[in-house]
């Protein structure tokens, strides 16, 4: 057993903290344990390979967007929706998102089919779209 463990289950039992108290920490232990847990890809950089998710947008009004999302930030999330509690899971469930899926993705293969992704938006007001990998 874990220090911080040991640590929450001795303050309970002295009555430092209450069940709930301790219940959540030691979930939040748990979930800091598995972060640690994961194992730490490095960095594909074969020719080809994608490093960024880029989306850029310029609208009529003069309104512009350019975001550039690292690779790597989204093979982390994957991996991270992961440790969502199951109750925050379940909401999200109730609302038409299922994360539980991403779980199971394989990541490489994910990373593969993003670097065919291309979406070009032009709208008949001006607005313009553009999502890619580069």
């Amino acid at each position: 057993m874990s220090n911080s463990r040991m640590k929450i289950l001795e303050m309970l039992a002295e009555g430092k903290i209450t069940a709930d108290e301790a219940s959540a920490l030691l979930e939040k232990v748990s979930s800091s344990e598995k972060l640690n847990s994961l194992p730490v890809e490095k960095p594909e950089t074969g020719p080809g390979m994608p490093r960024y998710l880029r989306v850029v947008v310029n609208s009529s009004d003069g309104d512009k967007v350019n975001v550039k999302v690292p690779m790597s930030l989204i093979k982390t999330g994957i991996k991270l929706s992961a440790l969502m509690p199951t109750e925050a899971a379940d909401a999200m469930k109730d609302q038409g998102i299922d994360l539980g899926m991403l779980r199971d993705l394989p990541t490489d293969e994910l990373i593969e089919a993003l670097k065919e992704l291309e979406v070009n938006v032009d709208s008949a007001n001006g607005d313009t779209v553009r999502v890619f990998t580069e």
